[in-house]
């Protein structure tokens, strides 16, 4: 594909280029350039990071033998930019950033050619090899990009559901990222939002219509349509009302579940994982509606916690942690403790009456009743990590 002919600076080149190829520090000097300097790639997980250390390694190898050969872009790396592309629109990652990183790339390509080269002209062809190369590739991806953008906005209900895929995978550089493409597919995130993960009691899968019925019932005809169906499991993305209000349909149906809300827009995947790990490890006196609380005792007790003590302690106690409750609170750690009303009352020298009334305000609270074995066992973790933060 490329010429073949070498002669004095193709040679220099040519070291240079296996000098480069040879230093594992220059991809990473890309990789972190681009994490730094633009926006939608400062999220990334490290699976994501790895995909783009994979893609830079390829585009450093391929233009430096572009250099050294004095050779042009060819079909088959056209062919591969405009995969690439077409995958950025997949996921939503705006093509403008995408571009973005492919210029601070070659910038950092050219600052480590510069460095090395002891002609100067040798930098220049290096950076009419750039130019030219972003522009046919530039040209390519956009291509690229507005085809899978237009396909996936044609079949308008597997791109929604492809993007609540890709949210609660975590495949998104940024919420920002995530609103974009929604309003591409005409629909806004919800936010507040609640991430619903719902099963039937008998476990079977769950089809994507049975998804979207649930999804109707629980949030009405009007609600965004984000909703997949992930094995025995049902997943929605709902405005935080309308996850608070779904045990009733989920009851009715024979069906559990647990509904995060917590969570910010760039933490769904976050949201996902606590509420399938809380279904998974719910032992069968817990609640059949799970919340944010219960999720995240569930992870402390399967040694997975995600977050800090502090946090279980305010999502369970609620005001109990405010110093206007403090009375309530020592109420319920004397009844935790003794294991009966009467023995409380006796520690704390009140009326058992009194001491009743005090559990009856922690149950108004917290939603949480300390009769109930689960509940109680909650609101003992909460009050005994919260006085360790």
């Amino acid at each position: 594909m490329f010429g073949c002919d070498y002669h004095p600076v193709t040679n220099t080149r040519e070291r240079i280029r296996r000098e480069l190829a040879a230093d594992p520090r220059v991809v990473q000097a890309v990789v972190d350039a681009v994490h730094d300097r633009v926006p939608a790639y400062a999220d990334l997980d490290d699976e994501r990071l790895g995909e783009v250390r994979a893609i830079a390694g390829w585009a450093l190898e391929r233009l430096l033998h572009l250099w050294a050969d004095d050779g042009t872009v060819g079909p088959d790396e056209l062919r591969r930019f405009r995969g690439i592309a077409a995958a950025r629109a997949a996921d939503g990652r705006p093509l403008a950033a995408v571009l973005r990183a492919y210029r601070v790339a070659a910038a950092v390509l050219v600052d480590e050619v510069a460095a090395r080269a002891p002609a100067v002209e040798d930098a220049f062809a290096l950076t009419r090899h750039v130019l030219a190369t972003l522009d046919a590739l530039s040209e390519a991806m956009a291509t690229a990009y507005a085809a899978t953008s237009e396909h996936l906005a044609g079949d308008r209900a597997r791109a929604l559901r492809l993007l609540l895929d890709d949210l609660i995978a975590g495949r998104h550089a940024s919420g920002g990222a995530a609103a974009d493409r929604a309003a591409r597919l005409g629909v806004q995130l919800p936010y507040p939002y609640g991430l619903l993960v719902a099963e039937p009691d008998d476990r079977d899968t769950v089809p994507q219509e049975a998804a979207r019925d649930l999804l109707a019932a629980v949030a009405g005809d009007d609600a965004t349509p984000l909703v997949t169906a992930h094995g025995c499991r049902a997943v929605l993305l709902l405005p935080a009302a309308a996850a608070r209000t779904a045990a009733p349909v989920l009851c009715e149906r024979g069906w559990r579940g647990c509904a995060i809300q917590g969570e910010g827009l760039d933490r769904i995947a976050v949201a996902h994982r606590l509420a399938d790990g809380a279904l998974d490890a719910a032992p069968p006196h817990a609640r059949r509606f799970l919340t944010d609380a219960d999720a995240h005792v569930l992870a402390l007790l399967g040694g997975h916690p995600a977050t800090a003590p502090d946090r279980i302690a305010r999502l369970v106690l609620g005001p109990l942690s405010e110093p206007a409750h403090r009375h309530l609170l020592a109420a319920l750690t004397a009844y935790l403790d003794t294991g009966s009303a009467a023995a409380a009352a006796r520690c704390l020298h009140l009326h058992p009456q009194s001491l009743r009334y005090r559990l009856r305000r922690v149950r108004e609270l917290t939603g949480l009743d300390a009769r109930d074995p689960w509940e109680r066992l909650m609101l003992d973790i909460a009050r005994t990590v919260g006085a360790r933060g």
